[in-house]
């Protein structure tokens, strides 16, 4: 297929608008009529928006499946190309006189260079971060063209990499990968490699395209949040964000309330404070009801309306206790001034194309997290920020929310423009995010604090003393200053910590203090026995794999590989400790297996034994422990993991087993 075959987008017929196309304010998604290529190559092909390259590949049988066998190994070229996705649409007069114009990107990944009838209209480069560009005077009548270059990352990284003042550990990244980048980039660092899943750095656009116009005044945002409850009322506060082009008198309207305003040309912040007698609060699942309420905001200028904006939010506070105690130090949760025990897993993006997942993915799965009696799912920070949807779920069903910043397990470059790209990512996540009731804490990242402490890194990579500093006090200025500045700002009913755990398991009086992360069994090779042992104040992290069921490995390897020393399946198991673990846990709770099928069912019967003594034991502790997450609850892709739900969302042994032990509550 050569470029473009005349196929356009015409906007005044075919267009998603979030308002009755009356009011002033339209909304279009540019999805359709996409072709991609090789950067600078002919050829173009049909592309699917949102979507990734190595999708696009796929779906035109240029490549085959990224899942099956080791195709991993045969398709890491795609992420040292770049690549080009192009456009045409038509816009009619009638869109183009609304006063302001924009497209606005919700998300490009990565780096990208974008381009308006030739034009270049922005250069990209965070995944994480949206970006809005006013078009009014690039925008045509009639057809248009819509152009993004994507420069790989490995590419765009490799020199700064290698010219580096040191070398800062990337530890994810496979030990075939001679240059590692990820850290350099804000992008999903799982799609990098991890012990759970595979190497495939994405490309492309993989959020919606939106074309945007809106006259005189647009709301921006609006978020309410419980300042406090008392045995009769709560009182409340709504901040609202609206844009205008014109200084004046606008109105208002919240719900009926009216509000008459003198707003400056610009963005204007609104407070609105309220109080709700008798409310119906918000509570975790197992503990009442998530009850939500809903704002419908509306801006006005005399009586026309120009937008409007609905508005949900749940009545609750939430604190983290974390302080010294008779034992220690504590760790844990008060849900409208009450103690509550967490009970929930780690959970991972649910694909590593994560355009091929729907919305009846992310119901189904936060569905099952709430029949299994979770109150907590920590969002966990080598991931992305989930997707608005994920956490309207969490509020639907009570689900708490441990929200980390997208940093896990490396060390970071220590510039100012890369400082400036952080803190664009946290006030664009946060203020998205603070919305909603579900969020129970942010913390700033993934175990850099127990690495730099413990792993040894300072040997490894012959840090001096001098460089030391230097890190140390890098570290200190994204997650002990600019994150929690931003989320105090931003969010000032919040918790935050600026990691996890904040104790490490190497010895015994760790366990009685903060939030702790127990992996003497599995890396430290302890017996499951360890687990009644050594129980911390809040256990973040700890489990044991297993492999998902015969089904699902046939959907992606050939039968004469479905043995567990074959090629194929040895790539699959990406844990340094890989499969004898597992076996040898295997026969002290069984017998050593007879055929494939027996294995894979007897690994999930050992894992199932393995987070039943786990859970026991901590519910079993409390107070002392005030919850458990256990690692991890879902998969990226089909192959053995520590997951209790793999990659097809076919449930393994465990879960029923957790479902049980999780209806226990041991505080009333």
């Amino acid at each position: 297929m050569k470029k473009l075959t005349g196929v356009v987008i015409v906007l005044s017929l075919f267009y998603s608008c979030t308002t009755h196309p009356s009011l002033n304010y339209e909304k279009i998604e540019l999805n359709e009529n996409w072709e991609f290529s090789a950067f600078e190559e002919e050829e173009f092909y049909p592309a699917v928006i949102p979507g990734s390259v190595q999708m696009d590949l796929y779906k035109n049988n240029l490549i085959g499946d990224p899942f099956f066998e080791k195709n991993e190994l045969s398709l890491q070229w795609i992420e040292e190309k770049n690549w080009e996705y192009l456009t045409e649409f038509e816009v009619d007069h009638s869109f183009l006189l609304h006063e302001n114009i924009s497209l606005k990107f919700h998300g490009l990944d990565t780096y990208a260079n974008v381009y308006l009838n030739d034009i270049l209209l922005l250069s990209s480069n965070n995944m994480f971060r949206t970006w809005e560009v006013p078009i009014e005077n690039i925008l045509e009548k009639g057809k248009n063209t819509l152009r993004i270059v994507f420069e790989s990352p490995i590419l765009h990284n490799n020199k700064l990499v290698h010219e580096y003042k040191y070398k800062l550990p990337s530890g994810n990244e496979p030990d075939y990968v001679k240059t590692k980048t990820s850290n350099f980039t804000r992008k999903a660092a799982y799609q990098y490699g991890w012990d759970w899943g595979p190497r495939f750095v994405t490309m492309g656009v993989w959020k919606p395209i939106e074309l945007v116009g809106w006259n005189s005044a647009r709301i921006i945002d609006a978020h309410t949040q419980t300042i406090s409850i008392d045995d009769s009322s709560a009182h409340l506060e709504t901040e609202i964000a609206i844009e205008v082009n014109y200084a004046g008198y606008y109105n208002i309207n919240i719900d009926s309330i009216r509000l008459r305003k003198n707003l400056i040309a610009g963005l204007n912040n609104i407070t609105y404070e309220f109080d709700i007698a008798k409310p119906k609060l918000w509570w975790v699942n197992n503990n009442g009801l998530p009850y939500l309420y809903t704002h419908q905001i509306s801006v006005f200028k005399k009586n026309k309306k120009l937008h409007e904006f609905p508005s949900s939010f749940g009545v609750r506070t939430i604190e983290l206790v974390n302080q010294p105690d008779s034992i220690g130090t504590s760790f844990f949760f008060k849900l409208n001034g009450n103690p509550i025990f967490i009970k929930g897993a780690n959970y991972i993006p649910q694909d590593l194309f994560l355009s091929r997942v729907s919305s009846k993915h992310y119901e189904k799965l936060i569905l099952a997290a709430k029949e299994a009696n979770f109150n907590m799912l920590r969002v966990w920070g080598g991931g992305i920020y989930e997707k608005d949807i994920f956490y309207d779920l969490c509020d639907k069903y009570g689900i708490l929310v441990w929200q980390d910043f997208m940093f896990s397990g490396s060390l970071y470059p220590d510039t100012l423009g890369f400082h400036d790209n952080i803190k664009n990512e946290v006030i664009q996540n946060v203020t998205r995010l603070r919305k909603h009731p579900c969020i129970a804490i942010w913390c700033g990242n993934n175990e850099i604090e127990v690495a730099w402490k413990n792993w040894g890194w300072q040997t490894t990579y012959a840090y001096t003393s001098s460089d030391s500093i230097d890190i140390w006090e890098s570290y200190f200025k994204v997650f002990r200053e600019l994150i929690p500045q931003q989320v105090s700002k931003l969010h000032p009913m919040s918790n935050y910590v600026p990691t996890s755990p904040l104790s490490n398991w190497g010895s015994a009086d760790n366990f009685n203090h903060s939030s702790m992360h127990y992996w003497g069994v599995w890396h430290g090779r302890k017996p499951f026995e360890s687990f009644r042992k050594n129980i911390g104040r809040f256990m973040v992290e700890y489990g044991f794999q297993s492999f998902p069921e015969l089904s699902t490995l046939k959907r992606v390897m050939h039968d004469s590989s479905l043995f567990i020393n074959s090629k194929a399946m040895i790539h699959r198991q990406k844990s340094y400790i890989g499969n004898d673990l597992i076996e040898k846990h295997i026969k002290q709770y069984f017998h050593s297996p007879t055929d494939f099928d027996e294995y894979l069912s007897l690994s999930q019967k050992t894992q199932t034994i393995g987070l039943q003594m786990a859970i026991e034991s901590h519910i079993n502790q409390a107070p002392h422990c005030m919850g458990t997450l256990f690692w991890q609850f879902n998969d990226c892709w089909p192959g053995p993991s520590w997951s209790i739900i793999d990659f097809y969302g076919n449930k393994k042994d465990a879960y029923t087993t957790i479902k049980n032990a999780y209806k226990i509550n041991p505080i009333h």
